[in-house]
């Protein structure tokens, strides 16, 4: 019988989506070295621990599973394309650059992948009401699409300048039936949603789930939307031998909360010869505090919203303003794996800024006709930067995590278009 109401006759032709990942990380009590960890109330441990004996008992179902790869096909559209960028390449000149089309995914993201996960567990778990904070709006509208799919209330936190500035997405949120919780306070952004969304779980962790929207917060959920995400690596690894023969000599992806990135990076841990890089918000410089979110290139190990990682901190050590043009990247802290990956040097986090990031949004969408994503569009200037200083016979593969419809209106206003 089906998890959800919603149809799984062909699982029984459909291979798993959803392959058991390395065990070892995280630990037991969902550390990843130093980084993770359930840094919570004791109430809210419990309901933590809840979640993750569900989720190790529904992950290793076949029906679930069957499920779920039955959706990523038939829903989703996945598998997403790996195109080669040719014009902008030749415009570049070096190395050949690559996009994992996320963007083409339903709803415009990779934030599916995982939302589909969590209504999933929701609905096997019995809960009444999924909890979610959202940045840019693609969680919430990812989310909202998925909860709408299984039958399940959705409540959306968003940020009031968020709002504002993602109004598509919300226009979309609240057609899709989600509730959505405007968050005035502070800076009225992606964090600030981040603690609404924890205060209204709090008032009853029994009845509602708390979908978080990146791989970070406490166990089992920087886990959990990792291995939700993993398909898109697992996806990019094999298309890339099958087309090339040969796997990429970099791949890249922007680095908020870090869900994305983990996602492609997951598949090439172990491939020594595959340079990774996470690309962090410089916003308007790396020498204005409060006006970048490069948690892990200025951050120190701190602790934020239950979880031990690299954060941005004022003096006294509570979380410092950030900035990004990319509102799903404006976050001062970061996924626990990131972090662990940056202290063993297996991934290298650089930065873009905001103007390269426009001029990377313009270039792509003007020279391939293809409008990314903001928070895409950081990776795709980090890729734009370096291909012209690397020969032409190595590969650069860019996860392009999202559309750029959200934006759109936004950036015509920002340059005058």
């Amino acid at each position: 019988m089906s998890i959800s109401d919603s149809s799984a006759s062909s699982a029984s032709t459909v291979s798993s989506a959803f392959p058991l990942p390395d065990a070892s990380l995280p630990d037991a009590q969902g550390y990843f070295g130093r980084y993770g960890g359930q840094l919570v109330p004791p109430a809210l441990k419990q309901a933590m621990d809840d979640i993750n004996t569900a989720y190790e008992t529904i992950r290793q179902q076949a029906d679930f599973q069957n499920e779920l790869a039955t959706l990523m096909a038939d829903y989703v559209g996945r598998p997403s394309p790996v195109f080669h960028a040719r014009r902008l390449s030749q415009q570049l000149g070096g190395a050949q650059i690559h996009l994992k089309r996320e963007d083409l995914n339903h709803t415009g993201a990779h934030k599916i992948n995982h939302c589909l996960g969590e209504a999933l567990l929701a609905k096997f778990m019995g809960k009444t009401r999924v909890i979610a904070e959202t940045g840019a709006g693609q969680h919430g509208v990812a989310l909202a699409t998925a909860c709408a799919l299984v039958g399940i209330p959705c409540e959306i936190h968003m940020g009031q300048v968020d709002i504002e500035k993602e109004h598509p997405n919300v226009t979309k949120m609240r057609i899709l039936g989600a509730k959505l919780v405007p968050v005035t306070r502070g800076a009225a952004t992606l964090k600030e949603a981040v603690d609404s969304a924890f205060e209204v779980y709090l008032t009853n962790p029994k009845d509602f789930i708390y979908a978080i929207g990146s791989v970070v917060g406490p166990h089992p959920f920087p886990k959990m939307v990792r291995d939700f995400q993993a398909i898109v690596g697992r996806e990019a690894r094999q298309q890339f031998l099958d087309r090339h023969g040969r796997l990429p000599d970099h791949v890249a992806a922007c680095v908020g909360g870090g869900s994305n990135a983990i996602g492609m990076f997951t598949a090439f841990l172990n491939d020594a010869g595959v340079h990774l890089v996470g690309v962090e918000p410089a916003g308007e410089g790396l020498d204005r505090p409060g006006r970048h979110a490069a948690t892990l290139t200025r951050g120190k190990p701190g602790e934020i919203h239950g979880m031990a990682c690299y954060v941005l901190e004022k003096a006294d050590g509570t979380p410092d303003a950030v900035h990004s043009i990319a509102s799903g990247l404006d976050y001062p802290g970061v996924g626990p794996q990131h972090s662990y990956l940056k202290d063993i040097g297996r991934v290298e986090y650089t930065t873009a800024s905001d103007d390269e990031t426009l001029q990377a949004f313009l270039t792509l969408s003007r020279v391939e006709g293809i409008i990314p994503a903001l928070e895409s569009a950081h990776a795709v200037a980090w890729a734009m930067r370096e291909a012209p200083r690397l020969p032409a016979s190595q590969h650069i593969l860019v996860n392009l995590s999202g559309r750029g419809d959200k934006d759109a209106d936004y950036v015509a206003q920002r340059l005058g278009l």
